[in-house]
């Protein structure tokens, strides 16, 4: 089954506009959108991702998925196998630090998947995944 799935929109509390604009702008590549004094648009892989100021304290707990504690809450973005791995690699020249680095999940079976995860600056907590077969998201 093929899915055209709309984008999404996130809204995320982040300490400082301009750490923001450096991580997703700089880091991971996102184009700028629409911004004011206390928030700022970007396009996070063809969604819409919104930073807004604050100082809101994110508590992260930790969930086992495959043999891995993954911090949860988290978002991010499925991606093609070439663009997942041309990320984990700009984020590396970045001197990103992992908390999961750059691995294969479910190798061999049904929802193979690349997946990574890091903190941004504010304690949210990012996964990147990589589908060869993007047939392959909601395979069980």
């Amino acid at each position: 089954m093929s899915y055209n799935l709309p984008p999404f929109h996130l809204a995320i509390i982040v300490h400082e506009l301009a750490q923001a604009r450096d991580f997703y702008g700089e880091v991971l590549g996102c184009t700028e959108g629409r911004s004011a004094e206390h928030w700022v648009d970007f396009d996070f892989f063809g969604h819409q991702l919104v930073c807004h100021s604050g100082a809101i304290a994110v508590d992260t707990l930790l969930s086992q998925v495959d043999s891995d504690s993954v911090p949860v809450p988290h978002f991010g973005v499925v991606l093609s196998m070439n663009d997942w791995r041309k990320l984990a690699e700009r984020l590396r020249l970045c001197n990103q630090v992992f908390v999961l680095e750059p691995k294969i999940r479910f190798a061999g079976q049904s929802g193979e998947q690349g997946t990574f995860f890091l903190y941004d600056p504010f304690g949210n907590a990012l996964e990147f995944k990589g589908f060869a077969d993007p047939e392959a998201l909601f395979a069980r």
